[in-house]
């Protein structure tokens, strides 16, 4: 054969490739794909929100998930919806929300600006407490005196045989003005008693990170998981405090929650919490995070979203026949619920296939269905102002519906089927979109467990993790095992791989 020859036929022999196609896939973990937030539940805030979303370069899922618990905070226990003129059942309007994203999805900076406003109406109260707490002082000090000069009375009287006197209206302790909090961040259960016990509307808890309060409860006093779960339902609540005068007595337990949490965090916090409903009565947000930077075209009307939340701030009471202030019940219009009974035979078929997380979250749709159909309603009414709304109407109750459907049950699909997921699939995941980001050609099991790489990859510090996570990628068509030794020793070969071109999008 002649070197000619030899050179044709390298020319003309068929290029073997020894990668296979890698399976792309195991980037979400097999996890849902997103959802697009629909924006009629929100009517004429929905611009306003994807502004907000716009100037903190976020998703819009994240202010718009954040206005609807801090709509349902501030309407609280003045308001509660009927479904059914011939039922007792009605729902209060408390709303709990969860927010999922990387620490770069940049969720705080879009909850915060959905939550300033609440902020600047709790430093109004603030200053008209001064007023109020200086004259409970002046109060309190007459109050003081008169029970002293009447103290000394009784004792003449007792000395001297006499009937004591019965104890003057002057002489009973004023009750202690309590200040309006709008927005509450860190607290024992106990603490947040005491304030509901003065803040009879309710308040937002606002936690940045969701993840370690709920993996808190009954760090500081037994029954905090249970107080939470009441917190819920917005009903009666009666704390017994040891070495108090007697029992903290709470008309409205009603708390709205708000707050971020990682993926990474999610099975922890939710897979190792008992099976009581408690994680399930969240509705979560987890979009994708946003590609390039876009600078803003407009700056949010935040005077406007203030507007919006002082008007709910506001809503008057309703007052029962004894002069006690109670909540007023809004039903929904006749048609608005012919559609719910509707909607509601619908829901209870929930696959049976489904997970127990999200079987319980659907059946608690029901009651979320109506909270977000009342705050849809009044949401629009402090929007355009005029006569508030006696009904809930059949394009609020459309809305809330749809946005369960096509936005919330998904979502829950995502959350709880992510938290699922075995543990080395999740940090294969994490490995597979490390060497991505940083262009790996080749990774090497011991150095990807030292700096700077262990800082990036927590879950794969131990031995046992990094080879699981290893194989699912093997398997997968990511890596290729490349073992070596350094010089001619003999001894154990390095733990080395290729990883395959095709992942990062190289010509195969």
């Amino acid at each position: 054969m002649t070197a000619a020859t030899i050179r044709e036929a390298f020319s003309n022999a068929e290029t073997v490739n020894i990668w296979p196609l890698p399976d792309m896939s195991v980037l979400n973990a097999g996890r849902r794909s997103p959802v697009v937030m629909p924006g009629d539940l929100f009517g004429p805030a929905w611009p306003l929100l994807k502004d907000i979303a716009e100037g903190s370069c976020s998703p819009v899922d994240y202010p718009a998930a954040g206005f609807l618990s801090a709509c349902a905070s501030l309407i609280g226990g003045k308001r509660k919806v009927r479904p059914y003129k011939t039922s007792t059942w009605t729902e209060p309007c408390i709303l709990w929300v969860g927010t999922v994203g990387d620490p770069s999805a940049r969720k705080s900076p879009a909850l915060d600006a959905i939550t300033t406003p609440l902020r600047e109406i709790e430093r109004d109260h603030a200053e008209a407490h001064k007023g109020a707490l200086k004259l409970w002082q002046e109060q309190d000090t007459r109050a003081k005196a008169a029970r002293k000069e009447w103290t000394e009375t009784v004792g003449k009287a007792v000395k001297n045989g006499d009937d004591a006197p019965a104890m003057p209206d002057a002489a009973v302790d004023p009750e202690e003005p309590h200040r309006r909090r709008t927005l509450v961040m860190d607290a024992t259960p106990e603490a947040i008693g005491s304030l509901l016990a003065g803040n009879p509307q309710g308040t937002l808890h606002f936690r940045d990170e969701l993840a370690g309060w709920l993996m808190s409860f009954d760090r500081y006093s037994p029954g905090g998981r249970e107080f939470w779960l009441e917190a819920y339902g917005g009903r009666p609540f009666v704390i017994d405090r040891k070495g108090a005068k007697g029992p903290l007595s709470i008309s409205f337990n009603g708390v709205s929650v708000l707050g971020g949490i990682q993926p990474a965090k999610l099975a922890a916090a939710l897979l190792d919490s008992p099976d009581d409903g408690l994680v399930a009565r969240f509705l979560w947000a987890w979009p994708d995070k946003l590609g390039a930077f876009q600078r803003p075209r407009s700056i949010a009307d935040m005077n406007a979203l203030e507007s919006v939340y002082r008007r709910l701030e506001c809503l008057s009471w309703g007052v029962d026949g004894e002069g006690r202030e109670i909540a007023v019940t809004i039903p929904l219009s006749e048609p608005a619920a012919d559609i719910f009974e509707e909607w509601q035979r619908d829901n209870a078929s929930v696959d049976d296939d489904a997970s127990a997380l999200l079987k319980s979250f659907v059946g608690k749709m029901d009651g979320t269905v109506l909270r977000l159909a009342l705050i849809a309603e009044l949401a629009a009414w402090a929007w355009h102002g005029g006569a508030e709304p006696s009904e809930v109407s059949t394009s609020a109750l459309i809305a809330a519906a749809g946005w369960v459907d096509d936005y919330a049950k998904p979502m829950a699909e995502r959350v709880y089927g992510d938290a699922a997921l075995p543990v080395a699939e999740r940090n294969a995941s994490v490995l597979a979109k490390y060497i991505r980001k940083v262009g790996l050609r080749s990774i090497n099991k011991r150095e990807l467990k030292r700096s700077p790489h262990k800082s990036k990859l927590p879950g794969l510090r131990e031995a046992q993790a990094m080879d699981a996570a290893v194989e699912l990628l093997v398997d997968a068509g990511w890596l290729l095992p490349n073992p070596s030794r350094e010089g001619s020793n003999i001894g154990r070969e390095r733990q080395d791989y290729m990883v395959n071109p095709a992942v990062s999008g190289d010509a195969r």
